[in-house]
Protein backbone atom coordinates (compact mmCIF):
# COMPACT_ATOMS: atom_id res chain seq x y z
CA UNK A 1 0.00 0.00 0.00
CA UNK A 2 1.26 3.80 -0.94
CA UNK A 3 2.95 5.29 1.96
CA UNK A 4 0.18 8.15 2.44
CA UNK A 5 -3.12 6.14 3.37
CA UNK A 6 -6.01 7.68 1.26
CA UNK A 7 -9.02 8.22 3.52
CA UNK A 8 -12.71 8.88 3.31
CA UNK A 9 -15.02 9.95 5.71
CA UNK A 10 -19.22 9.70 5.32
CA UNK A 11 -20.71 11.55 8.27
CA UNK A 12 -17.97 13.93 9.22
CA UNK A 13 -19.83 16.59 10.80
CA UNK A 14 -20.64 15.09 14.31
CA UNK A 15 -18.57 14.72 16.81
CA UNK A 16 -16.83 11.43 16.32
CA UNK A 17 -16.10 13.05 12.46
CA UNK A 18 -14.71 16.11 13.81
CA UNK A 19 -12.46 14.14 16.15
CA UNK A 20 -11.25 11.77 13.03
CA UNK A 21 -10.30 14.82 11.27
CA UNK A 22 -8.17 16.35 14.14
CA UNK A 23 -6.37 12.91 14.22
CA UNK A 24 -6.07 12.38 10.59
CA UNK A 25 -4.76 16.09 9.57
CA UNK A 26 -1.97 15.30 11.61
CA UNK A 27 -1.25 11.85 11.25
CA UNK A 28 1.94 10.91 9.33
CA UNK A 29 0.42 8.49 7.23
CA UNK A 30 -2.86 9.84 6.04
CA UNK A 31 -4.41 11.75 3.28
CA UNK A 32 -8.26 12.82 3.68
CA UNK A 33 -9.45 12.64 0.01
CA UNK A 34 -12.85 13.61 1.39
CA UNK A 35 -15.32 14.10 3.88
CA UNK A 36 -18.97 13.65 3.39
CA UNK A 37 -22.16 15.52 5.13
CA UNK A 38 -25.72 15.65 3.23
CA UNK A 39 -26.67 18.67 6.10
CA UNK A 40 -23.34 20.88 5.17
CA UNK A 41 -22.07 19.97 1.79
CA UNK A 42 -19.87 22.82 0.49
CA UNK A 43 -19.20 24.22 3.45
CA UNK A 44 -15.53 24.38 4.79
CA UNK A 45 -14.94 21.88 7.60
CA UNK A 46 -14.24 24.92 9.76
CA UNK A 47 -17.74 25.96 9.67
CA UNK A 48 -18.82 22.89 11.86
CA UNK A 49 -15.77 22.10 13.77
CA UNK A 50 -14.17 25.67 14.50
CA UNK A 51 -11.14 24.75 16.12
CA UNK A 52 -10.24 23.28 12.42
CA UNK A 53 -9.62 27.27 10.81
CA UNK A 54 -6.01 27.31 9.54
CA UNK A 55 -5.90 23.56 9.67
CA UNK A 56 -7.26 23.00 6.37
CA UNK A 57 -9.33 24.72 3.40
CA UNK A 58 -11.32 21.35 2.54
CA UNK A 59 -14.99 21.53 2.18
CA UNK A 60 -17.69 19.02 2.89
CA UNK A 61 -18.61 17.64 0.04
CA UNK A 62 -22.08 16.42 -1.45
CA UNK A 63 -24.62 13.43 -1.65
CA UNK A 64 -22.72 10.35 -3.15
CA UNK A 65 -23.74 9.16 -6.70
CA UNK A 66 -23.47 5.63 -8.29
CA UNK A 67 -21.47 7.08 -10.44
CA UNK A 68 -19.21 8.54 -7.41
CA UNK A 69 -18.68 5.10 -5.72
CA UNK A 70 -17.85 3.34 -8.56
CA UNK A 71 -14.92 6.22 -8.68
CA UNK A 72 -13.56 5.72 -5.08
CA UNK A 73 -12.00 2.37 -6.26
CA UNK A 74 -9.13 4.48 -7.43
CA UNK A 75 -9.37 7.55 -4.79
CA UNK A 76 -8.92 5.90 -1.02
CA UNK A 77 -7.81 3.21 0.56
CA UNK A 78 -10.17 3.19 3.83
CA UNK A 79 -13.45 4.82 4.15
CA UNK A 80 -14.91 5.50 8.08
CA UNK A 81 -18.38 5.43 7.88
CA UNK A 82 -18.66 8.00 11.35
CA UNK A 83 -22.92 7.96 11.11
CA UNK A 84 -25.70 6.97 13.12
CA UNK A 85 -27.20 3.60 14.12
CA UNK A 86 -28.57 2.18 11.32
CA UNK A 87 -27.54 4.36 8.48
CA UNK A 88 -24.34 2.45 8.10
CA UNK A 89 -26.01 -0.42 7.29
CA UNK A 90 -28.13 1.14 4.91
CA UNK A 91 -25.33 3.37 2.86
CA UNK A 92 -23.70 0.24 2.03
CA UNK A 93 -26.68 -1.40 0.78
CA UNK A 94 -27.61 1.59 -1.23
CA UNK A 95 -23.72 2.00 -2.66
CA UNK A 96 -21.58 -0.29 -4.07
CA UNK A 97 -18.29 0.07 -2.63
CA UNK A 98 -14.82 -1.76 -3.99
CA UNK A 99 -14.10 -4.38 -2.17
CA UNK A 100 -10.44 -3.69 -1.97
CA UNK A 101 -11.25 -0.49 -0.18
CA UNK A 102 -11.48 -1.12 3.66
CA UNK A 103 -14.33 0.21 5.95
CA UNK A 104 -14.47 0.97 9.65
CA UNK A 105 -18.15 1.32 11.11
CA UNK A 106 -18.29 3.53 14.26
CA UNK A 107 -21.64 2.87 14.68
CA UNK A 108 -23.31 -0.25 16.25
CA UNK A 109 -24.64 -1.68 13.21
CA UNK A 110 -21.95 -4.53 12.51
CA UNK A 111 -20.32 -5.17 16.32
CA UNK A 112 -22.39 -8.03 16.94
CA UNK A 113 -21.17 -11.83 15.84
CA UNK A 114 -24.76 -12.73 14.10
CA UNK A 115 -24.76 -9.01 12.82
CA UNK A 116 -25.72 -9.48 8.73
CA UNK A 117 -23.00 -8.81 5.91
CA UNK A 118 -23.90 -6.42 3.67
CA UNK A 119 -22.83 -6.96 -0.13
CA UNK A 120 -20.75 -9.72 1.14
CA UNK A 121 -18.66 -7.77 3.97
CA UNK A 122 -18.19 -9.44 6.48
CA UNK A 123 -16.91 -7.48 9.81
CA UNK A 124 -14.73 -7.67 12.16
CA UNK A 125 -14.81 -6.37 15.91
CA UNK A 126 -12.16 -3.62 16.47
CA UNK A 127 -10.95 -4.11 20.07
CA UNK A 128 -7.46 -4.40 19.49
CA UNK A 129 -6.44 -5.67 22.70
CA UNK A 130 -8.84 -8.72 21.99
CA UNK A 131 -8.79 -9.10 18.51
CA UNK A 132 -5.54 -7.66 17.24
CA UNK A 133 -4.50 -10.40 14.73
CA UNK A 134 -7.66 -10.51 13.33
CA UNK A 135 -7.96 -6.60 12.88
CA UNK A 136 -5.08 -7.01 11.15
CA UNK A 137 -5.84 -9.21 8.33
CA UNK A 138 -9.67 -7.73 8.09
CA UNK A 139 -10.97 -5.60 5.46
CA UNK A 140 -13.74 -4.29 7.33
CA UNK A 141 -14.23 -3.58 11.21
CA UNK A 142 -16.97 -2.63 13.43
CA UNK A 143 -15.80 -0.62 16.04
CA UNK A 144 -16.91 -1.18 19.10
CA UNK A 145 -18.92 1.41 21.65
CA UNK A 146 -17.76 3.65 23.81
CA UNK A 147 -18.87 2.38 27.00
CA UNK A 148 -18.12 -1.15 25.77
CA UNK A 149 -14.58 -0.30 25.58
CA UNK A 150 -14.41 0.68 28.42
CA UNK A 151 -16.26 -2.10 29.89
CA UNK A 152 -14.59 -5.02 28.45
CA UNK A 153 -10.80 -3.52 28.97
CA UNK A 154 -11.43 -3.39 32.91
CA UNK A 155 -12.88 -7.24 32.58
CA UNK A 156 -10.64 -9.16 29.56
CA UNK A 157 -7.90 -10.12 31.82
CA UNK A 158 -10.10 -11.74 34.46
CA UNK A 159 -12.60 -13.44 31.08
CA UNK A 160 -9.20 -14.87 30.19
CA UNK A 161 -8.73 -16.59 33.29
CA UNK A 162 -12.17 -17.93 33.52
CA UNK A 163 -12.52 -15.78 36.40
CA UNK A 164 -15.71 -13.79 35.75
CA UNK A 165 -19.16 -14.14 37.64
CA UNK A 166 -21.94 -12.14 38.22
CA UNK A 167 -20.84 -8.19 36.84
CA UNK A 168 -22.10 -5.38 38.65
CA UNK A 169 -20.74 -2.09 37.19
CA UNK A 170 -21.76 1.91 36.87
CA UNK A 171 -20.01 4.27 35.11
CA UNK A 172 -20.74 7.86 34.17
CA UNK A 173 -19.81 9.93 30.89
CA UNK A 174 -19.50 12.85 29.69
CA UNK A 175 -22.47 15.21 27.45
CA UNK A 176 -20.23 14.45 23.86
CA UNK A 177 -21.17 10.90 24.76
CA UNK A 178 -25.22 11.87 23.34
CA UNK A 179 -24.15 13.05 20.15
CA UNK A 180 -23.81 16.62 18.62
CA UNK A 181 -27.57 16.97 18.21
CA UNK A 182 -29.26 18.72 21.19
CA UNK A 183 -31.77 17.07 23.45
CA UNK A 184 -33.01 18.07 26.82
CA UNK A 185 -30.46 16.14 28.24
CA UNK A 186 -27.69 17.81 26.79
CA UNK A 187 -28.04 21.45 27.38
CA UNK A 188 -25.55 23.25 29.56
CA UNK A 189 -27.79 24.40 31.86
CA UNK A 190 -29.49 20.78 32.36
CA UNK A 191 -26.30 19.35 32.64
CA UNK A 192 -24.44 21.94 35.00
CA UNK A 193 -24.21 20.69 38.62
CA UNK A 194 -26.40 17.45 37.55
CA UNK A 195 -26.09 13.50 37.55
CA UNK A 196 -28.92 10.85 36.03
CA UNK A 197 -28.89 7.41 35.47
CA UNK A 198 -30.45 6.03 32.32
CA UNK A 199 -30.64 2.85 30.13
CA UNK A 200 -30.48 1.29 33.84
CA UNK A 201 -29.59 -2.49 32.82
CA UNK A 202 -30.95 -2.34 29.60
CA UNK A 203 -27.78 -0.14 27.53
CA UNK A 204 -27.30 -1.13 23.52
CA UNK A 205 -23.69 -2.01 24.85
CA UNK A 206 -24.22 -4.73 26.68
CA UNK A 207 -24.82 -7.77 23.91
CA UNK A 208 -21.03 -7.05 22.49
CA UNK A 209 -19.92 -6.47 26.10
CA UNK A 210 -21.76 -10.09 27.04
CA UNK A 211 -20.00 -11.55 23.56
CA UNK A 212 -16.58 -10.02 23.72
CA UNK A 213 -16.27 -11.98 27.52
CA UNK A 214 -17.66 -14.99 26.60
CA UNK A 215 -15.46 -15.73 23.98
CA UNK A 216 -12.42 -15.33 26.46
CA UNK A 217 -14.28 -17.28 29.05
CA UNK A 218 -15.84 -20.63 26.77
CA UNK A 219 -15.10 -22.90 29.13
CA UNK A 220 -17.47 -21.43 32.03
CA UNK A 221 -19.44 -18.69 29.74
CA UNK A 222 -21.61 -15.90 31.50
CA UNK A 223 -25.35 -16.54 31.79
CA UNK A 224 -27.24 -14.64 28.65
CA UNK A 225 -26.92 -10.95 29.15
CA UNK A 226 -31.05 -10.88 29.02
CA UNK A 227 -30.53 -13.17 32.29
CA UNK A 228 -28.66 -10.04 33.92
CA UNK A 229 -25.32 -11.73 34.30
CA UNK A 230 -24.45 -8.35 33.51
CA UNK A 231 -26.02 -5.25 35.59
CA UNK A 232 -24.61 -2.03 34.53
CA UNK A 233 -26.32 1.24 35.34
CA UNK A 234 -24.56 3.96 33.42
CA UNK A 235 -24.88 8.01 34.64
CA UNK A 236 -24.79 11.11 32.42
CA UNK A 237 -22.13 13.64 33.69
CA UNK A 238 -21.78 16.79 34.23
CA UNK A 239 -18.80 17.25 31.99
CA UNK A 240 -18.13 16.60 28.02
CA UNK A 241 -15.89 14.02 28.03
CA UNK A 242 -14.78 10.96 29.15
CA UNK A 243 -15.92 7.82 30.84
CA UNK A 244 -15.15 6.11 34.39
CA UNK A 245 -16.43 2.57 34.62
CA UNK A 246 -16.31 0.84 38.39
CA UNK A 247 -16.80 -2.98 37.45
CA UNK A 248 -17.75 -5.45 40.53
CA UNK A 249 -17.07 -8.72 40.76
CA UNK A 250 -16.48 -11.99 43.57
CA UNK A 251 -12.46 -13.65 43.27
CA UNK A 252 -10.58 -14.96 45.88
CA UNK A 253 -7.02 -14.06 44.58
CA UNK A 254 -4.98 -11.50 45.98
CA UNK A 255 -5.00 -7.98 44.62
CA UNK A 256 -0.72 -8.47 44.03
CA UNK A 257 -2.22 -11.73 41.66
CA UNK A 258 -4.90 -9.58 40.19
CA UNK A 259 -2.20 -6.95 38.99
CA UNK A 260 0.37 -9.50 37.49
CA UNK A 261 -2.13 -10.96 35.64
CA UNK A 262 -3.85 -7.58 34.57
CA UNK A 263 -0.02 -6.64 33.55
CA UNK A 264 0.78 -9.79 31.79
CA UNK A 265 -2.46 -9.76 29.94
CA UNK A 266 -2.07 -5.51 28.71
CA UNK A 267 1.94 -5.88 28.21
CA UNK A 268 1.85 -5.93 24.20
CA UNK A 269 -0.95 -3.33 24.42
CA UNK A 270 0.11 0.15 23.99
CA UNK A 271 -2.57 2.27 24.88
CA UNK A 272 -3.78 0.59 28.03
CA UNK A 273 -2.02 0.59 31.32
CA UNK A 274 -2.52 -0.75 34.51
CA UNK A 275 -1.90 1.74 37.40
CA UNK A 276 -1.64 0.91 41.28
CA UNK A 277 -2.36 4.27 42.25
CA UNK A 278 -5.76 5.77 42.51
CA UNK A 279 -6.85 6.97 38.86
CA UNK A 280 -9.05 9.72 37.23
CA UNK A 281 -10.94 11.02 33.95
CA UNK A 282 -7.87 13.99 33.17
CA UNK A 283 -5.53 11.24 32.41
CA UNK A 284 -7.08 9.97 29.72
CA UNK A 285 -9.31 13.07 28.30
CA UNK A 286 -7.86 13.85 24.77
CA UNK A 287 -5.95 10.85 24.33
CA UNK A 288 -6.11 7.23 22.97
CA UNK A 289 -5.46 5.57 26.37
CA UNK A 290 -7.14 3.32 28.62
CA UNK A 291 -5.99 2.88 32.28
CA UNK A 292 -7.42 0.10 34.92
CA UNK A 293 -6.74 0.26 38.79
CA UNK A 294 -7.73 -2.58 40.78
CA UNK A 295 -9.08 -2.50 44.42
CA UNK A 296 -9.71 -5.49 47.11
CA UNK A 297 -12.04 -6.04 49.82
CA UNK A 298 -12.20 -9.12 51.12
CA UNK A 299 -13.56 -11.46 48.19
CA UNK A 300 -15.50 -8.41 46.50
CA UNK A 301 -12.47 -7.41 43.45
CA UNK A 302 -13.63 -3.43 42.21
CA UNK A 303 -11.86 -2.56 38.70
CA UNK A 304 -11.64 0.43 37.61
CA UNK A 305 -11.26 1.94 34.20
CA UNK A 306 -11.35 5.32 32.23
CA UNK A 307 -10.86 6.45 28.78
CA UNK A 308 -12.14 9.31 26.65
CA UNK A 309 -15.27 8.25 25.25
CA UNK A 310 -14.85 10.11 21.82
CA UNK A 311 -10.69 8.96 21.21
CA UNK A 312 -10.31 5.12 22.67
CA UNK A 313 -13.92 4.68 22.89
CA UNK A 314 -14.62 6.10 19.66
CA UNK A 315 -12.28 7.69 16.38
CA UNK A 316 -8.98 7.10 18.55
CA UNK A 317 -9.52 3.33 18.26
CA UNK A 318 -10.86 3.61 14.58
CA UNK A 319 -7.54 5.20 13.75
CA UNK A 320 -5.64 2.41 16.14
CA UNK A 321 -7.70 0.08 13.73
CA UNK A 322 -6.78 1.77 10.64
CA UNK A 323 -2.94 1.60 12.00
CA UNK A 324 -3.26 -2.33 12.36
CA UNK A 325 -5.35 -2.88 9.19
CA UNK A 326 -2.46 -1.40 6.74
CA UNK A 327 0.51 -2.91 8.47
CA UNK A 328 1.21 1.32 10.02
CA UNK A 329 2.81 1.31 13.62
CA UNK A 330 -0.55 1.19 16.17
CA UNK A 331 0.31 3.96 17.50
CA UNK A 332 1.01 6.25 14.61
CA UNK A 333 -0.76 9.51 15.04
CA UNK A 334 -1.91 8.98 18.56
CA UNK A 335 0.40 10.33 20.60
CA UNK A 336 -1.44 12.54 22.22
CA UNK A 337 -0.73 14.41 25.49
CA UNK A 338 -3.87 14.25 28.53
CA UNK A 339 -5.93 17.31 28.86
CA UNK A 340 -4.21 17.81 32.56
CA UNK A 341 -5.21 21.28 33.02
Amino acid sequence: MANKIRIGIIGGAGYTGGELLRILLNHPNAEIKFVHSKSNAGKPLHSVHSDLIGETNMAFSSTFTTGETEALEDAIDVLFLCVGHGDAKRFLSENTIHEKIKIIDLSQDFRLGHSPSVNGREFVYGLPELNKLNIQNANNIANPGCFATAIQLGLLPLAKAGLLNDIYITGITGSTGAGQSLSTTSHFSWRENNVQAYKTLEHQHLNEIHESLNSLQSSFPLAPAEDGAISFIPWRGDFTRGIFISSQVRCDLNLQELNDLYEEFYQDAPFTTVSRDSIFLKQVVNTNKAVIQLEKAGSKLVVHSVIDNLLKGASGQAVQNMNLMCGLEETAGLKLKANYF
